[in-house]
């Protein structure tokens, strides 16, 4: 709908300056927008009032000329008037909001996708969690953005892949394999000096053990250098086993897991290097190789190659991003925690320097999440080795209840996630509140079933539809037909956050029209409008719901 007043008002635009009302051809940017009061009309805009320094004219005599200058063929305003200082409000004609419906029941799962992306290939590496411990709450909000937001990029036309960049070479290995070794040589009661940089928590231990069943006592034996490398080696597939087996029950699977050590095996590290070396974007200084980053805006240069020849992380990462660009992604989209937001204009630079544009790269933080029961905060420290997995928060709460809370706020704003709320079957749960309108719907449609009294209600009847009159049927109509436009935002601003405030908002529309009025009625044509009515909620929920890759229960 909004789309067609969009149309009306961009024409009486012109209509008017061809009459010689306005002294300009240029129009400024329509903004249409929901009332919050319904007496204030469907929709409203502000047109008149951003257009009086254009014109240089009231913003009241803007309005005016364009409501005397609109032409509404189709009948599809009702009313529309002027108020405060130059607002237009607009009152749409009921008869006009019925064919959505129709759409609705037509579309069926369709119904809100869209084809803005036109296929352009888009890559989304996210979680990419170092293999050196089990994946925590943290890592479950960045998976379900990732995820949710791959999901909305596909129904919205994109070729979408999603990536896992596996950091499995390098300093951080090589710790891993030094701290299980260490426990390796406890267990037969060696005197260990365990360093601060070193790994804790029980997984290790557990990995060490593991070791010790399948090796005895052969690596106290063995050359340390090779014994923790054969240590890293162990306890990194053992974690990586784990990480991919606690993503599968998250409902999160990845189409490729990239391996960092593939960039050294491959020369792709050295080949990125001599690339900026040939672009006058490397020098040496101290002994080690930089990156002249601070000409891309970036506030120093940065290492790429130390002292010791040994590559750096951002040389890695440089190699890595260069790999995605050169498979043919027009698009490529990072989540990152939030804790890694200096890390971004260097990034940028790199990509620039490839020869890329720096719009075509995009960075998703993730902010922290903290733990709660009952509203007491759970202390954890990853320092220590004393965190929270998301496998046991998926154990707790489930997979459903876990994805959908951690999409409950912006990605970019602090979590608070409250476990016992998670698991409560009450309105004060987002998740029941949701999930409980396809369950009453369900139900109310297998009554009927069961009745097999007058029509069902599952063909388009507009006789039928001009019974829904009441102003709680209409607000659901409404905000069905916005459906397409809320999965379009979260998509152009990466903020699936937005889905599940619409499924909020719809779900409390349903559950106070249902207590206020009855859907199985005496009179067989309401009742037949109220039942399509219904349905066509349930499809739009289910829809909302499979975008967060969470279950639309049909009995709860």
């Amino acid at each position: 709908m909004k789309s067609k007043l969009y149309e009306i008002i961009t024409d009486s635009f012109k209509r008017a300056y061809e009459k010689g009302f306005f002294p300009s051809a240029r129009l400024v940017e329509i903004e249409i927008e929901e009332p919050r009061k319904a007496e204030h009309g469907d929709f409203s805009t502000n047109a008149a009032m951003k257009s009086a320094s254009l014109y240089k004219m009231p913003p009241k005599k803007i309005a005016e000329i364009l409501l005397d200058s609109i032409k509404d063929t189709e009948g599809i305003i009702e009313k529309a008037e002027i108020a405060g200082s130059g607002f237009i409000n607009f009152f749409i004609s009921k008869k006009f909001w019925y064919p959505i419906l129709k759409q609705i029941h037509k579309k069926g799962a369709l119904y809100g996708s869209a084809d803005i992306g036109k296929g352009k290939k888009v890559l989304i590496e996210f979680v990419s969690a170092n293999p050196t411990g089990p994946l925590h709450i943290g890592h479950g909000r960045g998976a379900a953005v990732g995820d949710v937001f791959a999901k909305i990029f596909s129904f919205c036309g994109y070729k979408v892949s999603k990536e896992y960049y596996l950091n499995d070479a390098g300093r951080q290995i090589n710790t891993l394999g030094r701290s299980v070794f260490l426990r390796y040589k406890e267990i037969f009661d060696k005197k260990i000096d365990f360093p601060q940089d070193c790994y804790k928590g029980g997984y290790i231990k557990d990995i060490a053990n593991k070791i010790k069943e399948l090796k005895k006592d052969q690596l106290l034996k063995a050359e340390e250098k090779d014994t923790i490398k054969f240590c890293a080696k162990f306890a990194a597939d053992v974690i990586l086993k784990g990480i991919k087996q606690d993503l599968s029950e998250f409902g999160v699977e990845f189409d490729n897991w990239f391996s960092e050590r593939s960039l050294y095996k491959f020369g792709k590290i050295d080949a990125a290097i001599e690339d900026f070396k040939e672009k006058k974007y490397i020098y040496e200084k101290e002994g080690a190789l930089w990156f002249n980053s601070s000409l891309f805006g970036d506030e120093k240069d940065r290492v790429v190659v130390r002292q010791n020849k040994e590559a750096t992380y951002f040389a890695s990462d440089i190699a890595y991003h260069k790999d995605k660009f050169e498979r043919g992604f027009d698009k490529v989209i990072d989540v990152w925690g939030a804790d890694h937001h200096g890390y971004i204009p260097r990034l940028k630079a790199a990509i620039q320097t490839l020869g890329y544009k720096k719009e075509n790269f995009e960075v998703i933080l993730i902010q922290f999440v903290n733990l709660l029961r009952d509203g007491i905060p759970i202390a954890m420290s990853t320092r220590a080795g004393e965190f929270v997995t998301l496998k046991e928060v998926i154990k707790e709460v489930g997979k459903d209840a876990a994805r959908f809370i951690f999409l409950t706020r912006h990605h970019e704003s602090p979590l608070d996630f409250d476990l016992e709320l998670a698991k409560k079957r009450s309105s004060d749960n987002p998740l029941y509140y949701v999930q409980y309108v396809c369950a009453r719907i369900s139900s109310i449609i297998s009554k009927k079933q069961e009745d097999k009294k007058g029509s069902f209600g599952s063909e388009y009847d507009i006789s039928a539809l001009m019974l829904l009159k009441e102003p709680e049927e209409i607000s659901i109509i409404k905000n069905l037909s916005l459906f397409q436009e809320t999965v379009i935002l979260a998509a152009a601003f990466a903020e699936p956050h937005r889905i599940v405030y619409y499924l909020i908002e719809l779900a409390s529309l349903f559950h106070n029209y249902y207590n206020k009025h009855k859907i199985l009625t005496d009179d067989v044509l309401l009742e037949k409008a109220r039942i399509y009515l219904a349905q066509a909620i349930k499809t739009v929920i289910k829809s909302g719901l499979n975008l967060l890759g969470v279950e639309a229960l049909e009995r709860m």
